[in-house]
C-alpha cells in the first residue's frame, strides 16, 4: 500500500494520534502492517490539511516538511498569553484595538524574508530539551530569532481562496470589515515557508499595531501540493476501515509529486535507475524530476545534470 491520505484534522487531535488512527484503519481494512508517516506536524489546537504518507510515499515526507504551507488564522487583540494561543496563561493586556486599515497597513512589514522569534512553547530544542518542556517547568526560555519567509499575507476577506476563514468570523470582525470600527479580532491568510510560527506572526502583528494579541483560530488550508479539496474527514477515514472504496480515501504516490516535472524513461534507463545506477545520454534540462516507466509508475526522484540522471530517492513499486 503506497500513497497519501490527506486528513482534514479536527481540533483536539495531535498529528501522532492521526497517524495512529490511519494505522488502525488500515488494519481494519485488511491491509496488514503499513508504514505510515506525516508530512508536517499540526498542533492539536489547529485544524486542517495533514498529509499522511503510506508505504513508499513516506520517502517523500521530508520533502513535504520542507514545503510551504497556507494558513487561515484569527488574532484576538488586547490579550497575550504565554503560549500565544487560547489555552495559555495571560501575560500581557492592552486597551488598544486597531481598525482593519491599521492592520492592513502593517502587513507589508511581515511579507518576504523576516526574522522571527519562535514561541517559548514550541518543539525547538534548547541544550537537548524541548522548549515547551522547559517553559512548563517555569524555566526562563530564551528563543533565538530565525529567518523565515512570508510569501503572502492578507486579510482573509481579500483572498479569493480563503473560504474557511469567513465561516469563522465573529460579528465584531464583520462590522469592522464593513464600517471601519475597531476590531477585537481579525482573520488573516498567510502563505509561509518551512519553520514559520503563526503564533509568533500573530504576536508580532499585534505589537505592530500598538496592542498585544494571541491566536484563537488556526486552520491549515494547504501543505505543499495538497489542499482542503483533497482532504477527508475522520468519519470518511473510519468508513474506509469498514469497507469504503480505497479510491475515495487514498491518493496515489505521485499526487505528492505534482509540483515536479515527470520524465518518461526508456526500459533501459528505468532498469538502471531502479538499480540506483547513473544513466547518461538523456536529453533533459538540468533539475529535479520524478522518473516513470512505460507503465507510468513512479521509479525514483532523479536529478538531471548535463545529460546525466542520478537517483535522489528510489521507490520500490
Amino acid at each position: 500500500m503506497n500513497g497519501w491520505i490527506i486528513l482534514d484534522k479536527p481540533l483536539g487531535l495531535g498529528s501522532t494520534q492521526a497517524v495512529g488512527a490511519v494505522k488502525r484503519v488500515c488494519r481494519e481494512a485488511g491491509l496488514g502492517k503499513v508504514k505510515v508517516g506525516h508530512g508536517g506536524t499540526l498542533d492539536p489546537l489547529a485544524s486542517g490539511v495533514l498529509p499522511i504518507a503510506l508505504g513508499e510515499a513516506t520517502k517523500l515526507c521530508g520533502r513535504m516538511l520542507d514545503a510551504s504551507k497556507v494558513y487561515d488564522f484569527a488574532i484576538k487583540f488586547g490579550v497575550q498569553t504565554d503560549g500565544l494561543d487560547a489555552e495559555g496563561e495571560v501575560v500581557a493586556t492592552s486597551d488598544v484595538r486597531p481598525t482593519l486599515a491599521e492592520v492592513e497597513a502593517v502587513l507589508p512589514r511581515f511579507t518576504g524574508p523576516i526574522e522571527q522569534v519562535p514561541p517559548a512553547f514550541s518543539a525547538i530544542k534548547i541544550d537537548g530539551q524541548r522548549a515547551y518542556d522547559l517553559a512548563r517547568k517555569g524555566e526562563a526560555v530564551e528563543m533565538k530569532a530565525r529567518s523565515v519567509t512570508i510569501l503572502s499575507l492578507r486579510h482573509a476577506g481579500l483572498d479569493p481562496e480563503s473560504t474557511t476563514a469567513r465561516a469563522e468570523w465573529t460579528p465584531d470582525q464583520v462590522r469592522g470589515d464593513e464600517s471601519g470600527e475597531r476590531l477585537d479580532s481579525v482573520t488573516l491568510t498567510a502563505h509561509v515557508s518551512k519553520g514559520t510560527y503563526i503564533r509568533s506572526l500573530a504576536r508580532d502583528i499585534a505589537h505592530a499595531v500598538g496592542s498585544v494579541g494571541h491566536v484563537t483560530m488556526l486552520r491549515r488550508t494547504r501543505a505543499g501540493p495538497f489542499g482542503l479539496e483533497q482532504a477527508i474527514s475522520l468519519d470518511k477515514l473510519n468508513a474506509f476501515g469498514q469497507g469504503a472504496a480505497q479510491s475515495e480515501v487514498i491518493l496515489p504516490l505521485e499526487a505528492g509529486l505534482v509540483d515536479i516535472p515527470a520524465l518518461n524513461l526508456s526500459p533501459e534507463a528505468a532498469g538502471a535507475i531502479r538499480q540506483g545506477r547513473v544513466w547518461t545520454g538523456v536529453s533533459a534540462d538540468d533539475g529535479l524530476y520524478w522518473g516513470r516507466d512505460s507503465e507510468m509508475r513512479p521509479i525514483a526522484l532523479i536529478e538531471a545534470l548535463a545529460g546525466t540522471l542520478k537517483v535522489v530517492r528510489g521507490f520500490n513499486l
